[in-house]
């Protein structure tokens, strides 16, 4: 009876760990064949893979079982992201081909737009950002940027079908970009950019280098979107150093703004938006609901789509950004 019991917790436990590899087949959806070289991951995170030659792949997350979608990823295709991905069977990906844009274009023979260089600088302040850390980023393929600009609406939009690679010598991180879309007002300067983000450290840093880099991106955790959801999740905003007010100004605790379905899944809602302070007396970031109610997760992990972020917050760009997988060290 003992051998029994023990062979079937072997059993268990391995069908467990089984059931903590992702599987899949990555397809295009027009020619049906498979892409080589696809990028599996957790969007925000160093979590990731690549398919193999036969558009295969198979991801590990037994180490990190996050409650944020897959999305996958490839050169001269739009991202892909699985909300509700199989551990049990294998995953079939279909991608979209991205347009490919050869040359720069401006619409409107009547103005000449923007010269390359400018579009550049608008591109590098909106996207990377225009803080300490943003100085230190550096773009290594802004070659494979293409620019389009509509002198009627003026604005700009850019374009790439190769991700974006960024060297953050401020934070040591090696950092790809999927870029899906970028669209920049010049007369309002307001801007919209949407992609998925792999981190992944800098292997060349120096023993010396990397007490540095921790300093530098603790610096850029605190106060940031992942540490404001995170202390969120565990109802520990004061000790984080957060207070969160509603549109009338009055501070608002855990329990009228965060809703839980499980000890597992909760969300955030206010109907009239938020705002937020970090160590200060007064709101200077805010948030602006899209949705009735946001999904959140320990990690820090967000939807997205359900937020529009304003004030203090909204200037941390890709330069000061931590993975979601993060964890300071002490």
């Amino acid at each position: 009876m003992r051998k029994f019991i023990l062979l079937f917790l072997f059993f268990n436990i391995n069908l467990v760990a089984y059931n903590q590899v992702i599987k899949g087949t990555i397809f295009d959806i027009n020619t049906k064949s498979t892409i080589y070289s696809a990028s599996v991951y957790f969007n925000g995170t160093s979590v990731g893979t690549l398919s193999d030659e036969n558009g295969n792949f198979q991801l590990d997350i037994s180490k990190y079982h996050p409650s944020m979608p897959l999305t996958i990823s490839a050169i001269g295709y739009y991202s892909v992201t699985l909300k509700d991905f199989s551990t049990t069977k294998p995953n079939l990906v279909y991608m979209n081909p991205k347009p490919f844009e050869l040359n720069e274009v401006t619409v409107n023979a009547k103005f000449h737009g923007l010269e390359r260089s400018e579009n550049l600088t608008i591109f590098r302040n909106e996207f990377l950002g225009t803080t300490g850390n943003a100085m230190n980023c550096k773009i290594t393929n802004e070659d494979d940027i293409r620019f389009k600009y509509s002198a009627n609406k003026d604005t700009l939009k850019a374009y790439s079908t190769k991700p974006i690679l960024i060297d953050n010598k401020a934070l040591g991180y090696k950092i790809t970009y999927y870029l899906d879309k970028f669209e920049y007002d010049k007369p309002s300067k307001s801007f919209l950019f949407k992609g998925s983000i792999i981190f992944q450290e800098d292997s060349t840093t120096k023993d010396s280098k990397k007490l540095y880099f921790e300093r530098k991106r603790k610096l850029a955790y605190l106060g940031s979107r992942i540490h404001f959801f995170r202390a969120l999740w565990t109802n520990n905003l004061n000790l984080a150093g957060f207070t969160v007010r509603n549109s009338a100004n009055e501070i608002v605790p855990f329990e009228k703004i965060v809703f839980q379905k499980d000890s597992h899944t909760k969300y955030l809602k206010c109907p009239g938006g938020l705002g937020i302070s970090y160590y200060t007396r007064q709101p200077t970031s805010f948030i602006v609901f899209l949705k009735e109610s946001v999904f959140f997760d320990p990690s820090g992990y967000f939807e997205p789509d359900g937020i529009i972020w304003e004030g203090e917050i909204a200037r941390q760009r890709i330069a000061d950004l931590v993975p979601y997988d993060y964890s300071i060290i002490q």
